[in-house]
C-alpha cells in the first residue's frame, strides 16, 4: 500500500487497499506510550498481548456503544482503528473498544480517541476492555475494500470451515460486490444474513457425484465467498427484526436469492450473541443495507396436466399439542411434535390449508404426519374442506405405520380420482434391506381418473435423514456430500425399486410415482439406484433443482421418480418455492418472543420448511 499526501502534516488518504486504509485531519496524539492496534492484533488468531493495559490511539469507525440515542446499533462499544495504519497486510489495523451498557463517554463516529484498556479475546474476537477514554480530535478512514472470494480458510473452534479475515478484524470494510442471500436460519435469533458472492450456493451433491475430495474443495470454496450480515446488536431475538423487509420494492419480504451490493461496515468475529450462534465472521454494518428483490414470492403453479399430484412436506403436524410430555406415537411413548399449543396448532394448520387450497391437487402424498389413528389426516381434510365450502376431499385411513413418531399418508379429491384397492406398506417385513428402524415406511395406493378410468400408483416416501448417525448399522459418513446414513437411504431405494415391480396393490398397471422426502440430492446414490432400476428423477434435468436449505446450500431432498410406462405421461414437474426460500421466523412458531403479527395464516409462504413437488399428468391408460 502507498500513501498520497493531500496537505502535508494534515490528511493522508488510502490509493490502494491492504492492511489499512484512511487518514486523519486531526492534530498529533498526545505524548506518551502508545501502542499501535496493528501490535495488539499480531499476525495470528489471538493477541500475543491478551492480558496486558495498554494505551492506543486512533479513530472510531464504528459506533454500537449502549445508552446512546443509537438504538440499532448496540455491541456495547465502538470500533477504533490505527490512523494512518502500519501497512503490514498480515495485521489487522482495528479492534472493537468494549465499553459496557452505560458507558461515560459518547464517542462518535470520526472521534480521534485515546483509550486505555485490557487486551481481551471475547469468543474469539480481539478486544480492548476500556478502563479510561478521551477524544483528542477528528478525522476519516477510508474502507478497506474487500473482494469475495477471499485467498484463504480456517476452522473455527467447532470444526467449522470459515473464510481467513484475521487481517481484517476489528477493521472498517467494503464489500462492493453483488452478494446473495444464501440462508435466513439465523434472521430471528441472531440477526444474520449468510451472503455469498457469485450468487446463491447449492448442496455438492446436487449437481455433483459423491466423491469426499471434491467436496472439500466445494465446502472450501463456499467458505471462501461467504460472509454474514450482522444485524449490529449483542441482544437475542429483538421485536425489531432488521433486514425481514429492507428491500427496495414495496411489500418486499427478505428471500434466499435475493442480493445486496456494497456493504460497508466493521468486520467482527463473534458467535453472534456471547457464546450462542455459529462461531464465524460477520459484518456489523455502519450504513443500512437494502435489498434487491431477483428472487420474488411465486404465485400459485399453472402446471401442465389434467391430474395433477403433490408432494408435500407438513412440518411434523401433529393433532396433539406438543406439552413436553411422551404421549405421542403409536404407543403413546414418544416425544410429540410440532404446535406447543392451540394458538400454535391453529396457526400451523391455517398456513398448510392455504397452501394446499392453493395447490389445488387431486392427490397430496404428505411427509410429517403424527402417526395416530386418523386425527392428523382428519383434522387437514376437515379443514381444506371448510375452507373450500365443500367435501371433496378424503383420505386414505392406514391407522399407525411402523412404530415412529411421523408417517407419511395420503389426501385426495374423491370428485376427480378414486381409490382402488387396499394400500401397501413396504418396511423390513417384506424386504430386509428397507429398514424401518431408520426409514418411515412406504405407503402406497393406487388411483383411477373417474372421468378416464386410467390407472396411477403413488407411493410416498420419508427415507432416513442425514442429521443423525448411522455407525451403529455400519453406514458412516464418509464425507463424500452424502452424509450420514447414505446406505441405509441407498438400500431403502433399491429395495422400493424392487418392491414396485411386484405390483404390490395389485393394480395391474405398471405406472408408479415415486414422491416425498427421500433426504437425498439429486446425484446422489438412493437417486442412482432409482435410475439403474430404469426409473427416471422427474427434477434430474432441472437446472439447480431444490426444494430445501441447509448449511446455506439449497438442493433437492423431494423428489418425483416416475417407472418407465409413466414417463411419457407426465406433462410437468415443478417445484413451488414458497418455503425453503423464507424466513423460519415467517411460520408458525411463536418461540423466541416472536411478534405474533408477522404470521400470515392467509398466506402460503413457509407453511413448511420444504417446498412442495407437483407433478402435472397426461394420463393415457
Amino acid at each position: 500500500m502507498r500513501w498520497i499526501p493531500l496537505i502535508a502534516g494534515m490528511a493522508l488518504i488510502a490509493a490502494c487497499g491492504g492492511g489499512g486504509a484512511g487518514g486523519t485531519t486531526a492534530p498529533a496524539p498526545p505524548s506518551g506510550t502508545t501502542t499501535l492496534i496493528s501490535e495488539i492484533q499480531g499476525n495470528g488468531d489471538a493477541s500475543p498481548m491478551a492480558g496486558q493495559t495498554v494505551t492506543v490511539t486512533g479513530l472510531v469507525t464504528g459506533d454500537f456503544q449502549d445508552g446512546d440515542s443509537d438504538t440499532d446499533r448496540n455491541l456495547g462499544g465502538f470500533y477504533l482503528q490505527d490512523a494512518p495504519p502500519d501497512l503490514d497486510l498480515g495485521t489487522s489495523d482495528g479492534i472493537f473498544v468494549f465499553d459496557g451498557d452505560s458507558p461515560a463517554v459518547d464517542v462518535e463516529v470520526g472521534n480521534l480517541v485515546e483509550v486505555q484498556g485490557e487486551v481481551t479475546e471475547y469468543f474469539g474476537e480481539t478486544q480492548l476492555h476500556l478502563t479510561s477514554v478521551r477524544v483528542v480530535g477528528a478525522g476519516s478512514v477510508i474502507p478497506t475494500p474487500i473482494n469475495l472470494p477471499v485467498s484463504g480458510t480456517t476452522t473455527n473452534s467447532d470444526g467449522d470451515i470459515i473464510a481467513d479475515l484475521e487481517h481484517f478484524e476489528g477493521m472498517y470494510v467494503r464489500f462492493a460486490d453483488p452478494l446473495t442471500v444464501t440462508e435466513l436460519w439465523n434472521l430471528e435469533r441472531f440477526g444474520t444474513v449468510t451472503l455469498s458472492e457469485g450468487g446463491r450456493l447449492y448442496q455438492f451433491t446436487n449437481g455433483n457425484a459423491p466423491d469426499a475430495a471434491a467436496y472439500t474443495a466445494h465446502t472450501e470454496a463456499n467458505a471462501r465467498r461467504s460472509i454474514r450480515l450482522d444485524d449490529g446488536l449483542r441482544n437475542q431475538s429483538p421485536t425489531d427484526v432488521r433486514y425481514l423487509v429492507a428491500g427496495s420494492t414495496e411489500d418486499y419480504s427478505i428471500r434466499a436469492g435475493d442480493r445486496t451490493t456494497d456493504l460497508v461496515g466493521n468486520l467482527r468475529y463473534s458467535r453472534g450473541s456471547g457464546g450462542s450462534g455459529a462461531e464465524t465472521w460477520r459484518l456489523m454494518p455502519t450504513g443500512d443495507p437494502e435489498f434487491e428483490s431477483l428472487n420474488p414470492r411465486p404465485a400459485a403453479p399453472a402446471v401442465n396436466g389434467t391430474i395433477h399430484v403433490v408432494g408435500f412436506n407438513a412440518l411434523n403436524f401433529f393433532s396433539n399439542i406438543d406439552t413436553g410430555a411422551n404421549t405421542c406415537g403409536p404407543q403413546a411413548d414418544q416425544s410429540c411434535r410440532g404446535a406447543d399449543s392451540n394458538v400454535e396448532l391453529t396457526r400451523q394448520l391455517g398456513k398448510i390449508v392455504t397452501a394446499l387450497t392453493m395447490l389445488d391437487a387431486d392427490v397430496v402424498g404428505l411427509v410429517e404426519l403424527e402417526n395416530n389413528a386418523d386425527a392428523s389426516l382428519n383434522t387437514i381434510v376437515d379443514a381444506l374442506n371448510a375452507a373450500l365450502g365443500s367435501t371433496d376431499y378424503t383420505y386414505i385411513d392406514t391407522g399407525t405405520i411402523g412404530d415412529d413418531a411421523i408417517k407419511t399418508g395420503f389426501i385426495y379429491r374423491a370428485t376427480t380420482v378414486s381409490a382402488v384397492g387396499n394400500y401397501a406398506i413396504l418396511d423390513r417385513s417384506v424386504d430386509s434391506r428397507y429398514n424401518d428402524a431408520r426409514n418411515r415406511p412406504a405407503l402406497a395406493q393406487t388411483f383411477t381418473v373417474d372421468s378416464t378410468g386410467a390407472v396411477l400408483t403413488i407411493v410416498v416416501n420419508h427415507f432416513k435423514s442425514k442429521g443423525s448417525s448411522c455407525n451403529a448399522d455400519g453406514d458412516p459418513n464418509l464425507n463424500d456430500g452424502q452424509g450420514n446414513c447414505n446406505i441405509t437411504r441407498t438400500n431403502a431405494a433399491a429395495a422400493l425399486a424392487d418392491w414396485i415391480g411386484t405390483d404390490p396393490t395389485g393394480s395391474g398397471d405398471t405406472d408408479f410415482l415415486i414422491i416425498g422426502d427421500l433426504n437425498a440430492y439429486t446425484r446422489e446414490d438412493p437417486l442412482a439406484a432409482f435410475e439403474s432400476a430404469g426409473f427416471t428423477s422427474l427434477l434430474r434435468t432441472a437446472a439447480n433443482p431444490y426444494s430445501y436449505l441447509f448449511d446455506g446450500q439449497a438442493g433437492a431432498l423431494d423428489h418425483a421418480v416416475a417407472t418407465p410406462s409413466l414417463v411419457p405421461q407426465v406433462a410437468e414437474t415443478t417445484v413451488w418455492h414458497i418455503n425453503a426460500d423464507e424466513p423460519p421466523l415467517l411460520d408458525y412458531n411463536l418461540e423466541h418472543g416472536r411478534n405474533p403479527t408477522l404470521f400470515d395464516a392467509n398466506s402460503p409462504y413457509r407453511s413448511s420448511d420444504h417446498d412442495p413437488v407437483v407433478i402435472g399428468l397426461d394420463l393415457t391408460n
